[in-house]
């Protein structure tokens, strides 16, 4: 099991066993380098500790733990931990400020306490088994436990098709499930009991402030969240996009790093995609060292298969493959921890689905008019489509279910609708299976919180977006999964949920003015960074699909998998709708061509990477050999003293 997560820290392994439990943790190095080897105990030694991930206010807990008069034998956030437990219990989640998968075991009453960050950063799976409960960062590990069967779950490929997440909780294999983000549980005798510790509320302020003062706490607040994030024993860096996100952290963590800034940006050869000057424009705006990675289709096909091993799931877009060969760029540099702009949009109304809800609110109060539906092409203007020239067609695609604002899926529905018809090129059986099992949507009508109905149609739409795209997607399968799998650390500032609770209580009109995304944001940003960053409409990071697939070398490696022969041995997709997507896909090339045309290709060429690497032949991970073995039956006897100095 270690050895399937060598990529998650392969700086250390350490193994503790007690009775009839065991847990491993492999180590990447961010904080007290020489004392910070996991597991690590509390004071007394009846708690013991793993974490993936890191918690930034360490500083202040460990400050707070000392004055109440715990002693510390390191200086690592991980100790942190074991102290804030043995002195609060899970009331210690609402104290920490991080991102993490924490397992505590409780030597004396014999029980596990899981838990996981507030947004789903850090990964953690589960597989009951009935008389045996496993866990750990990946599935891989968890596929090596003999009792479990590597099986696709047919509802979460559907569920994945459609949402773009399983909110559902599913992971791709039968048998093993993810803790919800949030989220964590206790493990008895008895079973095990799950509860959400956190969850974001988008329910408006109800007093009135002044914007300049929303903007000014705003503004601090992002501040402390980027210095926190910058805390570490090894060289920091930063991604940069050449967009507003990235480009206002670099701003602020220039105030606080000691030294000159490092980034690291990712660049195209095709020019539709590149965003290369913008990222020359904020490296020079702020004297910092740039390091671009430029990548093309054939490039972008043969980390494909990569990309799936470590995302362990089917997706739609091939996004997430510059960013595994960015993340290799990183580590061959030397550096472990890169700060990030995820989150930004999510939190302050930057996608044009939000704009969209707004445009399509305001149809539906007229639906008969011939005018209100120009306002359509104002959406989706980074597309090389001549949008005015399609007005008529854009009227009718947004005009779907128009007057059905009461829906609680309002703003995601049409998103829905079209990704969801990706299902189409999974077999009949396929199908049947998944239908049996679930309804695809059930599971985030099930996830809305109780004062859903209170929110704005904006933070509806917000929360809709964080808790699918966000959770699901890009911190699962562009953010966390890629950069890990070169052992680098992902930090992302406005996922302080200082900065999200914040952002939710803000007036609407903060996030989304009239049709201008994130105007918070670029009011913070004023004098900040260079004007014509600022003024930047979003463009989404996006990476080629199509031509990726149907390039020459790997892209064909990869299409051999959706082979006639290859689909009806896996008996996973429709080997007729795959055929006729791959037809339409050469004669149309990029003209006639839809989106959801090439996330279903995608679709089907992951599902395929998928079946093939990790059910038809798995990978065989390399042994990790314990650096560390700690043995709770033997510490119990020992002084605290003496129990400390085990731990490390």
């Amino acid at each position: 099991m270690a050895g399937e997560l060598r990529h998650r820290g392969p700086d250390g392994t350490g193994l503790f066993l007690h009775e009839d439990f065991g847990m491993v943790a492999t180590r990447l190095a961010i904080i007290d380098l020489e004392h910070g080897d996991q597991p690590l105990p509390s004071e007394d030694g009846r708690y013991w500790v793993v974490q993936n991930g890191e918690i930034y206010n360490y500083v202040e807990l460990r400050e707070e733990l000392e004055r109440l008069g715990h002693a510390f034998s390191t200086t690592c956030d991980t100790e942190v931990i074991a102290h804030a437990y043995a002195r609060w219990g899970e009331g210690c989640l609402d104290r920490l400020n991080g991102d993490f998968a924490i397992a505590v075991w409780d030597t004396v009453a014999k029980e596990l306490f899981l838990a996981r960050d507030r947004f789903g950063v850090r990964p953690l799976f589960v597989a009951d088994l009935g008389d045996e409960i496993c866990f750990a960062s990946e599935v891989k590990a968890l596929l090596r436990h003999p009792r479990l069967r590597r099986e696709l779950d047919a509802a979460s490929i559907v569920e994945l098709f459609t949402t773009w997440s399983n909110v559902s909780g599913r992971s791709s294999f039968v048998g093993i499930r993810e803790l919800a983000p949030g989220s964590c549980a206790r493990v008895t005798q008895a079973g095990m009991r799950e509860r959400r510790w956190w969850d974001l509320s988008f329910e408006p302020e109800t007093v009135e402030r002044p914007d300049h003062e929303w903007i000014e706490e705003l503004r601090a607040e992002l501040d402390d969240s980027t210095r926190i994030r910058l805390r570490a024993d090894v060289p920091v860096s930063i991604y940069m996009s050449g967009g507003l996100d990235s480009t206002l952290v670099t701003a602020l963590a220039r105030r606080h790093a000691e030294g000159r800034l490092s980034l690291f940006g990712v660049g195209f050869d095709d020019a539709l995609f590149d965003e290369s000057g913008y990222q020359d424009l904020a490296a020079a705006a702020f004297d910092a060292d740039l390091a671009r990675t430029t990548v093309g289709a054939t490039e972008i096909a043969e980390l494909l298969p990569r990309v799936v091993e470590l995302a362990e799931r089917p997706m739609l877009r091939t996004a997430p493959a510059p960013l595994l060969r960015l993340a290799a760029s990183v580590r061959e540099s030397g550096v472990k921890v890169v700060i990030t702009g995820e989150g930004a949009d999510e939190l302050f109304g930057g996608y044009d689905i939000f704009r969209e809800d707004k445009v399509r609110r305001f149809c539906a109060r007229d639906p008969d008019s011939p005018w209100r539906p120009v306002l359509y092409t104002r959406l989706n203007e980074y597309l090389r489509t001549d949008l005015t020239r399609v007005a008529a067609f854009l009227g009718r695609f947004y005009g779907r279910d128009l007057t059905a604002t009461d829906d609680p899926l309002y703003s995601h529905r049409i998103r829905f609708l079209n990704t969801g018809r990706c299902v189409n090129i999974l077999a009949p059986e396929v199908l049947e299976r998944a239908a049996a099992d679930q309804d695809p949507l059930a599971p985030l009508a099930a996830r809305l919180p109780e004062g859903f109905g209170r929110f704005s149609p904006l933070g509806r739409a917000q929360y809709l977006e964080i808790v699918t795209f966000l959770e699901g997607y890009l911190l699962h399968s562009q953010a966390d999964r890629m950069l890990m799998g070169h052992s680098v650390e992902g930090r992302f500032p406005y996922l302080d949920h200082r900065v999200a609770e914040l952002a939710a209580r803000m007036p609407d009109r903060l996030r989304v003015l009239g049709l201008q995304e994130k105007y918070a944001l670029r009011r913070v940003a004023r004098g900040l960074i260079p004007p014509e960053i600022a003024a930047r409409k979003k463009r989404p990071y996006r990476a080629p699909i199509a031509g990726v697939l149907l390039a020459e070398g790997r892209g064909a490696d990869v299409l051999d998998l959706l082979s006639r022969r290859r689909m009806e041995a896996a008996g996973l997709l429709d080997t007729r709708a795959v055929g006729a997507l791959l037809a339409k896909i050469r004669a149309g090339g990029s003209e006639g061509v839809t989106e959801t045309d090439e996330m279903a290709l995608v679709g089907a060429a992951t599902t395929m990477i998928l079946h093939d690497r990790l059910i038809e032949s798995p990978t065989i991970a390399p042994a990790a050999l314990p650096t560390k073995v700690v043995r709770g039956e033997e510490v119990a006897a020992r002084g605290t003293a003496e129990r400390a100095g085990v731990a490390r």
